[in-house]
């Protein structure tokens, strides 16, 4: 979950470094605006989005949403898988210069072969996870991972709950044995993303985790860091448009929901 993706052995989600991807029957949401970038992929028929509520529906087989970007989307009757991506990573940089505004609609060729990539439904993750590495993340610069910094993530993956003051730059810095602003540096040129905002994305996937293995709420939130479930629901609300329990609820129910309302 830390170097590499996690697929979880449950629900249809894959955990990756600053991105969650999930799949299964679309859905519709109420306009909205949420910090990550988007795109939502359908593997049957079409969906609808539009960047305002009274503003003439487009349809696509797959749209990107650019970070902040308010926006509506109806996949219902579709199945969809949607990746949610950290704005700071360069998987992100990579798919912004595909848009010329804060939606996008991709070529169908290119789904088309994605589609063909992915195979018939159900998906297994096994694709999916094949697809996002070949296909998304690869529109990132491919990175080594500085054996200082695997020592750190290493850490992180067993202490993931740790007190604030224990994830501080200078405690991971120290554990890397470089100064800080090297470690900064460093880490940032590893995974293609600063540390804070990976920080966060890891203490985000392991409470959605926690939440799809069956954790309560509190007990999710407690162990990936956060203060309280209301803590928990607010960040991943402010990051994602949702919550992690709404996601783990649509994957239980067969329902991805692709915001909150």
């Amino acid at each position: 979950m830390v170097t590499g993706g996690k697929r979880l052995g449950g629900p249809p989600v894959l955990l990756w470094p600053a991105a969650l991807v999930v799949w299964g029957p679309g859905a519709a949401s109420s306009l909205h605006a949420h910090h990550a970038m988007q795109l939502v992929l359908t593997l049957d028929g079409r969906g609808r989005l539009r960047g305002r509520v009274r503003e003439r529906w487009t349809d696509f087989t797959a749209a990107l949403i650019a970070p902040d970007a308010p926006h509506e989307v109806d996949a219902r009757g579709t199945t969809v898988i949607i990746a949610f991506v950290d704005p700071e990573t360069e998987v992100s940089a990579g798919l912004r210069g595909r848009l010329d505004g804060p939606l996008a609609v991709l070529p169908e060729t290119e789904v088309d072969g994605w589609r063909a990539e992915l195979g018939v439904l159900p998906l297994k993750p096994a694709a999916v996870e094949r697809w996002w590495r070949t296909r998304l993340a690869a529109e990132g610069t491919p990175r080594r991972i500085h054996p200082r910094v695997r020592r750190v993530l290493r850490w992180l993956r067993e202490n993931i709950g740790s007190i604030e003051e224990k994830r501080s730059l200078e405690r991971l810095a120290a554990l890397a044995g470089l100064s800080p602003s090297r470690f900064m540096h460093v880490f940032t040129e590893s995974l293609g993303v600063p540390l804070r905002p990976y920080l966060l994305w890891l203490r985000l996937q392991y409470a959605a985790g926690r939440l799809l293995e069956g954790a309560s709420a509190t007990e999710a939130a407690h162990e990936a860091g956060f203060s309280d479930a209301a803590h928990l629901s607010r960040t991943f609300r402010r990051t994602l448009g949702t919550t992690a329990r709404e996601i783990a609820k649509g994957s239980a129910d067969g329902q991805i929901e692709l915001s909150a309302s």
